[in-house]
């Protein structure tokens, strides 16, 4: 039957190899089930249903990789996107959660054309290299930002509006103990870092933080999905957030998805496999609309699939066996509740790190190039804004291009988005 459905000799490969890479990445990304849930419940969305809808999307997006695609690559709600819909759209624009799913919607169907036109190709092929390299890294220090404002390293300050927190307090050190903790793994190859280090963290929070107590019983039936499921504003968040919302997450979906996609696909030697790309890119952007439908953030391809193909994993059927590990997730929300935010942060920390790396592919020698990229950089977490560093990074290399007679090289796309956000700001200011 698995021959059948992923042509596992054709990609020389068998079923215990595909299982073990399916487990790996599984590992690998199972963080997003302990970070997700405390993200977007600082909207007000109830725990308990997002801890079921981010198991559920994460199955759905992996099982749509695994039958229509066949490729080898783990799909969840994704980090930077869950930030921006909690901590920028919800928090800071005032939107309510509601409205926020309705614009992922929104954008999960953008996603779907751009991608079955070909014009999503066209818009990433079209982007400069420094803004596409600019925007990971400005999503991790928005990202670590975040996480140290979690772990209570990073306070607020009415003169110098942040200051440090108190690093005597027990949950500034278990964050601490569980950020060494991750990296120290990592380093040594150890799988399952991130997970092992949100669990060593949550269990010193269960041995010497009253606030954090361990469940009555580990397992049991998932917890009601129906605050969440199908609760999406479509019409409020098409009402006010064509500019300042969905175009955001639009753009955010393509450079993230694409980027992890053709980089998986190149470590695999999977670009040669016919329509295979154009079924990868199809099947991220149909996982967005599925993902919004059950009550969480854009659903996208992870970085974290590269542990299972190191494995040896060359076929949707280490996709299938990712999603049935997230659907067994389900029954473990119980102890899922119990992780404190603060045992996530270190993660968030660690993950912003690895975005930063980024950096080192601006062309820092041409100011046209460097300062657009560093701009987009500086502005997401100086304006707490996904959407501001975007629209700072395409404004300012378009302008700076037209300045130094170099407008011809920038490609249609570059000059349509700095449009888009020049309107955004001229209608909305910065809201």
């Amino acid at each position: 039957m698995f021959q059948k459905l992923f042509s596992l000799r054709e990609h020389n490969t068998t079923v215990q190899t595909e299982v073990v890479a399916g487990l790996t990445t599984f590992l690998a990304m199972a963080y997003i089930v302990f970070v997700n849930p405390n993200i977007l419940s600082t909207t007000g969305m109830d725990k308990g249903a997002v801890i079921v809808s981010t198991c559920l999307a994460a199955a759905f997006g992996c099982f749509v990789m695994a039958f229509w695609a066949n490729w080898p690559v783990g799909m969840a709600p994704g980090m930077g996107l869950n930030a921006f819909f909690a901590f920028t759209v919800v928090q800071g624009m005032g939107w309510t959660w509601q409205a926020a799913l309705g614009a992922v919607f929104i954008s999960g169907c953008i996603f779907v054309l751009l991608t079955l036109t070909g014009v999503r190709r066209w818009i990433v092929e079209a982007i400069p290299e420094s803004l596409q390299v600019a925007i990971p890294a400005g999503i991790g220090l928005f990202l670590g930002l975040i996480a140290l404002k979690s772990a209570g390293v990073v306070v607020k300050n009415d003169a110098t509006f942040v200051a440090m927190g108190d690093l005597h307090d027990k949950s500034v050190l278990f964050a601490v103990i569980g950020f060494f903790t991750i990296v120290s793994l990592d380093y040594f190859k150890i799988r399952g870092s991130i997970l092992l280090g949100i669990l060593a963290v949550t269990a010193l929070g269960v041995g010497f933080d009253p606030n954090v107590q361990m469940p009555y019983e580990f397992t049991s039936l998932p917890p009601s999905i129906a605050p969440t499921f199908m609760q999406l504003d479509v019409a409020q968040a098409w009402s006010k957030g064509i500019f300042n919302v969905v175009l955001v997450f639009v753009l955010v979906e393509i450079f993230d998805a694409t980027g992890v996609l053709t980089g998986v696909a190149r470590r695999a030697g999977l670009l040669s496999r016919t329509n295979g790309i154009n079924r990868a890119l199809s099947a991220d952007s149909v996982a967005i609309l599925g993902g919004s439908a059950l009550g969480t953030s854009s659903t996208t391809a992870y970085i974290e699939s590269l542990a299972g193909i190191q494995a040896g994993g060359r076929t949707g059927l280490t996709a299938l066996t990712i999603g049935v590990l997230f659907l067994c997730a389900l029954f473990f929300a119980p102890v899922i509740t119990v992780v404190p935010a603060y045992a996530t942060a270190p993660a968030l920390v660690y993950v912003a790190g690895l975005m930063l790396s980024e950096l080192s592919h601006v062309k820092w020698e041409d100011v046209t190039e460097a300062i657009p990229a560093a701009l987009t950089v500086f502005a997401m977490p100086f304006t707490f804004s996904i959407a501001n560093g975007l629209a700072f990074g395409f404004i300012s290399y378009t302008t700076l291009k037209l300045f130094t007679g170099q407008w011809r090289d920038v490609h249609p796309a570059a000059w349509l988005i700095a449009i888009l956000f020049m309107t955004r700001f001229i209608f909305l200011g910065g809201h």
